[in-house]
Parts: structure tokens; sequence; C-alpha cells
């Protein structure tokens, strides 16, 4: 029904750059809301950034400032330009798609960013 998939994740000097991109298709008319979440082992999954179909977005804490979350309504994608990366950053990073009048959210299966030190 609605497929996700993320793509950019890699191995990144701390301080660099990394741009993650998220590509959702399948039976959508529009989005609601997207976002990007990220996980390391023994931890649960967490906020990273969202953005609304009107363009308003949400960072977490740890994220402020670093990184900037954008996305194409026409094209149903939604990026991730991450700066500075620190090895904290280190994680799968998760797309999630909520379409307009969908009951659940979808999520992609996630790329690996990996910060060196």
């Amino acid at each position: 029904q609605v497929r996700v998939v993320e793509s950019g994740g890699g191995l990144v000097q701390a301080g660099g750059s990394l741009r993650l991109s998220c590509a959702a298709s399948g039976s959508i008319f529009s989005i609601n809301a997207m976002g990007w979440y990220r996980q390391t082992p023994g931890k649960q999954r967490e906020l990273v950034a969202t953005i609304t179909s009107g363009g308003s977005t949400n960072y977490a804490d740890s994220v402020k400032g670093r990184f900037t979350i954008s996305r194409d309504n026409a094209r149903n994608m939604v990026y991730l330009q991450m700066s500075s990366l620190k090895p904290e950053d280190i994680a799968v990073y998760y797309c999630a798609v909520d379409p307009y009048g969908s009951s659940r959210i979808y999520w992609g299966q996630g790329t690996q960013v990996t910060v060196s030190s």
C-alpha cells in the first residue's frame, strides 16, 4: 500500500555532514507529516525531527542547530541535512510517513549513520 525507503546513510568523520533522503510511494494522495527517528541498540526509537505539510518543524534538543529537515510535497520526499555530526549521533535512522486519512504511520527499513572520532 505505502512504501517508504531511506537512503544516504554511511560513515562520516566527527564534525562532518551527511544528507538523508526518504521517498514515500504507493497509494498516497497527500502526506500530513513526515519525520525522522533514530534507534541505537539498547535504546528505544527516539524522535529526531518532524515536518508538517505546512512546513512547521520540530527538533529534538540534541540536534537543534545542527540538523535541518525539509520536504518536497510534490514528490512525497523528506530530507534530513545533518551537520556537525557527533559520535552520539550514531544510530539507524528511520523515516516516518503519516498520510492524510491514514490510521497508522508507515516506516522505512532504516539507514545506518556512523560517525568516527
